[in-house]
C-alpha cells in the first residue's frame, strides 16, 4: 500500500499568510548566512541542507488522503479541499479520457471533509465512474445538498460522471473485500454527528485512518473495541488538533490533543503514528513546536520505537 496526504488541516482551510511566509523566508536566509555553503553550492544543495521545518510547509488544505493498493488501484479518503489536487493528478490518466474509475470513502459529512468535491475535475467528465462508500444511507442526498442552489452553481446530479453509492454496515458488508488481497473495515468514533475510522489491510499490513475523533485518558483506560481495531497498526493517521491545554477547554468538540494521540499510539502499539487535522489557527512554527513536544512526550511513555510524524501535504508512506 502507498499512502499520500493531500490535505491535513481541520475545520477550515488555512493558507499561509504573507506574515508567516515572510517569517519563514527570514529564517531560511538566516540559516543560509550562518552556514558554510560556499559560492559554488547549488540552489538545490542549499535547499536540501535546510532543516525540515524550513524545507516544507504543513499546508492549508482540509482533509484528504489517497491509498494506492499493490495492484495500482487508488482509493480516496475524504473530500476536503485537498481533493482538488487529487483530481488534477487523476486527470493525467484515464479520468481525462472519461475512462476513470474513482473510489471514495467518506468518514463523515462535516463541511471540511466534503468541500473539495465541487472542485474535483473528474466529477464533471462523462464516462468517469465514481463510487462513493459511506456509513450514511443518505449520502447521495447530503452531497446533492451541498451543491444545490444557492450554494453552488453546478448541481451534483447534473455533473456528467456516473455515480454509485454503497452504504457500509458493520456486521453486514464489513469487512469489505475491495480486491483479492485488500479489505477495509470501519469503527465508530466520538465526534459531533458521528464519524468513522477506516482500517485497510493488505498482505499482512494495516493502515488506519482516524480523523475527527476525541480520545481522552478516561476513554483509553476504559479500553474496549478500540484496542482491537487500532492495535498493531503499521500506520495510523490520527486526529491531534489541539494542545493538551486547549483540549481541556474543548471537551466534546470531537478532537484529540497531540499528547493524547501519542498516548493512544503507545497503548495500541502502533508502528507509525501520523498527527493530523491541524488546528487552522496554528502557524507552521506552532505546529513544529507541537511536533517537538510530541517527540519529547513519547520518550517518557515507553513508545517502543514508534515513529511519529507531523502530517504535511505531499507526505507519503509505503507499507
Amino acid at each position: 500500500m502507498f499512502i499520500k496526504l493531500w490535505g491535513v488541516r481541520g475545520s477550515i482551510t488555512a493558507p499561509l499568510s504573507n506574515t508567516e511566509y515572510r517569517q519563514k523566508i527570514s529564517r531560511i536566509i538566516e540559516h543560509v548566512l550562518s552556514s558554510n555553503h560556499g559560492k559554488s553550492a547549488s540552489v538545490d544543495d542549499i535547499i536540501s541542507s535546510l532543516p525540515e521545518k524550513l524545507r516544507y510547509v504543513y499546508g492549508g488544505n482540509t482533509t484528504c488522503a489517497t491509498l494506492t493498493s499493490d495492484s495500482g488501484k487508488t482509493y480516496i479518503l475524504d473530500c476536503g479541499s485537498g481533493l482538488r489536487a487529487v483530481g488534477y493528478d487523476l486527470m493525467k490518466g484515464d479520468c481525462a479520457k472519461g475512462k476513470g474509475e474513482v473510489n471514495v470513502f467518506l468518514t463523515h459529512n462535516h463541511w471540511d471533509h466534503i468541500q473539495g468535491l465541487p472542485f474535483f475535475t473528474p466529477l464533471y467528465i462523462q464516462g468517469n465512474k465514481i463510487h462513493f462508500y459511506s456509513p450514511y444511507p443518505n449520502q447521495h442526498e447530503l452531497l446533492r445538498a451541498q451543491m444545490s442552489a444557492p450554494f453552488f452553481p453546478a448541481p451534483f446530479d447534473g455533473t456528467a460522471s456516473e455515480k454509485r453509492f454503497t452504504t457500509l454496515e458493520k456486521g453486514k458488508n464489513m469487512p469489505l473485500k475491495l480486491e483479492k488481497d485488500l479489505e477495509v473495515d470501519m469503527h465508530p468514533l466520538k465526534h459531533p454527528n458521528g464519524c468513522y475510522a477506516y482500517r485497510f489491510r493488505q498482505k499482512g499490513k494495516s493502515f488506519v485512518f482516524a480523523t475527527d475523533c476525541e480520545f481522552t485518558g478516561e476513554s483509553l483506560e476504559l479500553g474496549g473495541p478500540e484496542m482491537d481495531f487500532f492495535r498493531d497498526a503499521d500506520l495510523l493517521v490520527l486526529d491531534s488538533q489541539y494542545t493538551l491545554d486547549e483540549s481541556f477547554t474543548k471537551f466534546d468538540w470531537g478532537h484529540t490533543s497531540f499528547t493524547m494521540a501519542v498516548n493512544c499510539g503507545v497503548r495500541w502499539k502502533v508502528k507509525n503514528l501520523v498527527l493530523t487535522h491541524h488546528e487552522p489557527s496554528y502557524s507552521d512554527e506552532k505546529l513544529n513546536e507541537n511536533y517537538m513536544e510530541a517527540l519529547e512526550h513519547s520518550k517518557y511513555n515507553d513508545s517502543d520505537g514508534m515513529n511519529i510524524y507531523m502530517a504535511r501535504e505531499g507526505m507519503t508512506f509505503s507499507l
